[in-house]
């Protein structure tokens, strides 16, 4: 059964074949949905183009979440892509500097470019595609664990998660008269470019299947099964919500002493 036939989607912040959006995409597409896709750059524009022609052929568009000039040139180019059922915003960037050590040696410059780039561009998104957007349409965005608890080095992302969740709420509460639902999901740590930069993540793989009542680490398709949901109309009233998939280590306060001591 196909979940999402019909609907089209706008998926942003693929960057290539490893990224968790890749793995939302192409959920989306195995249910059915028609995907039109954004990149940041030239240098990712390759990998998302052979992405786009994997996952059913759709546009492909550039666009730097920075500028809204930006923002509102891309919303026209995909006018006739259609109306949007589904808007998916992973996006996030801090200077690698800002990744690592203490939390109060960021610059000025550092974090208004983090908590722009990571968090204010969702509200930029929506506003760019507000007309664009269908009612009773979907938005979810990506957020991790380090918005609420110290995750050592995750530091100015953690802040910058924070406010991306405190903006899907208030875009819930704004949307939802016409339906619009706005969640987020909270992935668990995946080997990804973006995990790269934080110094020490990759040690987080070892951890989680020690700890998390599932035992494993997740994968891309793992968190796009959730997309899935979210876009499709079993998630209905469903809104304002953070959503973990992490094999449940979020709700795992230490690691048991016999666990620790192997």
């Amino acid at each position: 059964m196909k979940l999402l036939e019909g609907k089209k989607a706008l998926v942003t912040g693929v960057a290539n074949q490893w990224s968790i959006a890749t793995g939302i995409a192409r959920q989306l597409h195995a249910h059915g949905a028609q995907l039109a896709f954004t990149y940041q750059g030239e240098r990712v524009k390759d990998s998302v183009e052979k992405i786009a022609a994997e996952f059913g052929g759709g546009p492909v568009v550039e666009c730097d979440v920075s500028s809204d000039d930006s923002l509102r040139a891309t919303a026209e180019q995909l006018r006739s892509f259609g109306g949007l059922d589904v808007l998916v915003h992973s996006i996030a960037f801090a200077d690698k500097k800002d990744l690592a050590g203490t939390v109060y040696d960021t610059t000025r410059d550092g974090f208004k470019l983090a908590l722009d780039v990571s968090a204010y561009s969702l509200l930029a998104l929506v506003n760019a595609f507000r007309d664009q957007l269908n009612d009773n349409a979907s938005i979810m965005a990506l957020t991790y664990y380090g918005s609420t608890t110290i995750v050592p080095n995750y530091n100015l992302m953690g802040i910058a998660k924070a406010a991306l969740e405190s903006c899907v709420r208030y875009l819930a509460f704004d949307l939802g008269a016409r339906g619009i639902r706005v969640n987020a999901i909270s992935a668990g740590p995946i080997k990804t470019a973006s995990m790269r930069q934080v110094s020490g993540a990759v040690k987080m793989l070892d951890v989680v299947p020690q700890m998390a009542p599932l035992r494993r680490n997740v994968t891309a398709d793992d968190v796009g099964n959730t997309a899935v949901y979210l876009a499709s109309d079993l998630s209905s009233a469903i809104t304002a919500d953070i959503h973990f998939v992490d094999s449940g280590f979020h709700a795992v306060g230490m690691l048991p002493p016999e666990m620790a001591q192997k």
